[in-house]
Order: structure tokens, then C-alpha cells, then sequence
């Protein structure tokens, strides 16, 4: 279906006069005439009733109307929209994030870039560091937050941007505050009280360098880890803290998650530091990326100002 005969027809439908029509379309009256025969032998049906002193639209065509008009806006608008993709105002961006980010760096990553690219489709989707970065490596997605991993590199075809570095606090069963299992002095859980603990963690293939931080502390400190149960998610392990399977350690931004039956206290010797970055391909030019990747470095200038 020719675009054109389109706007011949909303211009007669405008004006309810060819001649007229045909004068605001700069064409003769004849061609116009069969431009309109040719679209209703193309739809199967007559657009205008047409009488020696009036044009009136069918009923058929006083439905098709609004239809024609916004297709014919769409269409008029493809430009516009273009250079909107072109500018990274309009399109996607598919962003995936440990779950430890929900708690730090993400809601503000997505509250600044949902304000200032409101049209553009944001996706994220929950996963560990090494299910994002072998997605990345397969095309998938466009960037990932992830758990930094200081005894592996980053693979030559991923860029690599620190977010945020943070110490690690311990998550405790609140009941074992209360029934003298655990001391606390002045909000700090000393390394012996840890040790003694048995520990709710990642498992070392989810996430090796957040497992390697915690077993490489406790070594430190001269224990041995007795680990209780290992789960995927960071809400999970705040759970079973708090079903008194034992204590987790877990970034400080944690605090931001209230869950009864779980207190969080500072670690008394020397924590361990747990960093989270930004992963995504070197070759990918999309132009949302970008934007998000100029976003992201702006707010860590403002953050060390």
C-alpha cells in the first residue's frame, strides 16, 4: 500500500472537495481521482460517496480514518526517532546486577539514568557475577554490576569500571545477641566470636571472589570455616541468618535491608573490602550504553568531590 495514496486520502477526507484536495496536495484533480480509486480497489471497499455537489466519507472510512492518521504520524515521526536512537534518548539498555548491588550502587545507577532518559526502555535482570560476564561474552546484554574479583582478570573483549568499594559487616541472629551466644562491644563482633560461628555464604562458583574475601578473612584471623549453608541470593542469606543457621558476612550497605531477627554489627579487626564494578563489551557502541557509562562516571566525580 503506497504511503502516498494514504495522504491523498486524508487529505480529501480533510477537505471533503478533490479539487481542493488535490490544490493542497500541489497535483491536478485526476490523478488524485485515481490514486483514491486505486487505494479501494487495494482495501476492497469505497472510501467516499461521492454526488455532483458533495463528497462524504463512507462508514468504512470514517473508522479506517484515525487508523491512517497515526500510521501516517509513525511514520512522520521515524526521523525524529532516528536521531533519538542515535543519541541514546530512545531505545534499550539491558543492564544486569549482582544482588548485593540492589542494596549500594543500582537504585541510584537507575533512579539518575531513569531521569534523565526517561524514553529509553531499561531492562534489568538479577544474576551472579559469573552468569553476567559469560552472557556478556556470548552478546547478551549490554552491561553488567558485578562482584570485582582481584585474583582473576577480566577478559580482553569486557572494560572494567569500580562503582563502589565497601567493608564487610556480620549479619547475626538477633536471638543470639539476646540469649548471650554472641557479645557485642560497642557494635563490633570481635574475630574470635566470628570464628566460633558457623557461616551462611555464597557458593565459591557463584561468586568466587566474594567467597575467596570471606574464607581468605577468616584465615586471617585463625579460624577455620564451618560453613552451615550456602545460598544464591542475598535475601536468602539474610533469611537464614535470621532463622538462626548462623551468621553471614555480608557488605555494609546490607544495613539498608531491615529484616527481623537479624542485627548487624562491625567487624572488630581490620574487614575485609568488597568491591563491585561495571563490566561491558569494548566493542559496543550502542549509544544507551555510552550514555549510562558517561551517567555512571559522572556520579562517582560527585561522589569523591
Amino acid at each position: 500500500m503506497d504511503v502516498r495514496q494514504l495522504r491523498h486520502f486524508v487529505a480529501v477526507a480533510q477537505t471533503l472537495h478533490f479539487s481542493l484536495a488535490a490544490q493542497r496536495l500541489c497535483m491536478t484533480q485526476p490523478p488524485l481521482s485515481q490514486s483514491i480509486m486505486a487505494l479501494e480497489r487495494e482495501v476492497g471497499a469505497s472510501l467516499f460517496v461521492r454526488t455532483k455537489r458533495s463528497v462524504a466519507l463512507t462508514p468504512f472510512a470514517e473508522q479506517w480514518l484515525p487508523q491512517v492518521r497515526a500510521a501516517l504520524g509513525a511514520i512522520d515521526a521515524l526521523g525524529h526517532t532516528a536521531q533519538a536512537i542515535l543519541r541514546g534518548d530512545a531505545g534499550g539498555l539491558e543492564l544486569s546486577f549482582v544482588s548485593t548491588a540492589d542494596y549500594s550502587i543500582l537504585p541510584v545507577l537507575v533512579q539518575r539514568f531513569r531521569s534523565l532518559y526517561p524514553a529509553v526502555e531499561l531492562s534489568l535482570m538479577e544474576a551472579t557475577s559469573d552468569l553476567q560476564i559469560a552472557a556478556l561474552l556470548e552478546g547478551k546484554g549490554h552491561a553488567g554490576i558485578v562482584i570485582a574479583n582481584p585474583w582473576a582478570t577480566i577478559p580482553d573483549q569486557l572494560a572494567y569500571r569500580s562503582l563502589v568499594v565497601e567493608p564487610l559487616i556480620a549479619a547475626v541472629p538477633q536471638a543470639w545477641m539476646a540469649d548471650g551466644r554472641l557479645v557485642d562491644v560497642e557494635g563490633r563482633l570481635s574475630s574470635d566470636a566470628m570464628i566460633s560461628c558457623p557461616l551462611v555464604v555464597f557458593p565459591r562458583r557463584a561468586a568466587p571472589a566474594f567467597y575467596d574475601l570471606v574464607t581468605g578473612y577468616y584465615a586471617a584471623c585463625g579460624g577455620s570455616l564451618h560453613i552451615a549453608q550456602h545460598a544464591i541470593q542475598m535475601q536468602t542469606i539474610i533469611s537464614l541468618v535470621s532463622a538462626g543457621m548462623g551468621i553471614a558476612l555480608v557488605p555494609a550497605s546490607l544495613r539498608h535491608l531491615a529484616r527481623s531477627g537479624v542485627r548487624y554489627l562491625a567487624l572488630e579487626d581490620n574487614a575485609p573490602h568488597l568491591e563491585t564494578g561495571l563490566v561491558y563489551r569494548r566493542d559496543d557502541t550502542t549509544p544507551t550504553l555510552a550514555n549510562f557509562l558517561h551517567m555512571a562516571s559522572q556520579l562517582l566525580e560527585l561522589d569523591m568531590s
